[in-house]
């Protein structure tokens, strides 16, 4: 009996899980089939713009700051080891290009910008202003969702390139001025080492993956929590959790697919 309440719990799980990826893939089409009316009060998204990307500007750049700070102490006292010093610029720019600054910058976007939206849509779902405008004939994926979702879209891949010049400047902060690493060599193994297609464009695609799913989470999230405190404090969670899992695996993914193509 006992097994048998286990195989069905268990069961009843994986069929709600699968319901809700189907229900949030039908919720992404959604947002891009409205989006040109999104588009039509560009005013929307360039105020979501600043919501979510302006105001989650201060904890990337700080964050991007000491991750490069971190990144050029334990890397110089790595290199020092085989007398690689000169090497600490390409390490610390190709460490924050093609793995750290998309992938940090991202956790920090949805538990910051992420979250943010998946409480603001709940509330409102939780003060029926998303059944008012239905009943004023206001499409709300059109007028709420689709400018967020392109706000997320556009703000992510900016975040994660200001995170990393900022780190790539924390970098440059300890390991010349501090540490005293000859600047010429620190700046020209950086740019022999980086390639613009295969490092940075490689990046800039990850970013954009990761915003997208971010925002489609927090946002499926929110317009699907239950009208109450416990469940908007519930889907505000899961956006993290999710979030944060989605990022890690898709970043082994892409870098997979990204490594097999070199």
């Amino acid at each position: 009996m006992a097994a048998t309440k286990t195989i069905r719990a268990i069961g009843h799980r994986i069929v709600d899980a699968v319901w809700r990826i189907g229900s949030a893939t039908r919720f992404f089409i959604l947002a891009l089939l409205y989006s040109g009316m999104g588009f039509k009060r560009f005013r929307l998204i360039i105020k979501e713009i600043f919501s979510s990307g302006v105001m989650s500007l201060i904890i990337i750049l700080v964050a991007g700051l000491f991750v490069g700070m971190v990144l050029g102490l334990q890397g110089y006292e790595t290199l020092k080891r085989y007398g690689s010093e000169s090497a600490l610029g390409s390490l610390v720019a190709l460490s924050l290009v093609r793995e750290l600054g998309p992938v940090l910058a991202a956790l920090l976007f949805a538990s910051r910008a992420g979250s943010a939206m998946t409480a603001e849509i709940g509330l409102m779902k939780a003060t029926e202003q998303i059944s008012a405008m239905e009943m004023m004939a206001v499409n709300p994926i059109a007028r709420i969702v689709a400018p967020r979702f392109w706000a997320g879209v556009i703000s992510m891949p900016l975040l994660a390139a200001m995170f990393s010049a900022v780190g790539v400047f924390g970098g440059y902060l300890v390991g010349v001025v501090q540490i005293g690493v000859d600047e010429g060599s620190f700046w020209a193994q950086m740019q022999a080492a980086v390639d613009f297609r295969e490092d940075i464009l490689n990046g800039v695609l990850k970013s954009f993956v990761f915003g997208t799913v971010v925002t489609v989470i927090a946002l499926f999230e929110g317009y699907d929590a239950q009208p109450t405190a416990e469940g908007v404090s519930g889907a505000t969670t899961r956006t993290v959790v999710n979030s944060s899992l989605a990022i890690l695996m898709l970043d082994f993914v892409l870098t997979a697919i990204m490594f097999r193509g070199n």
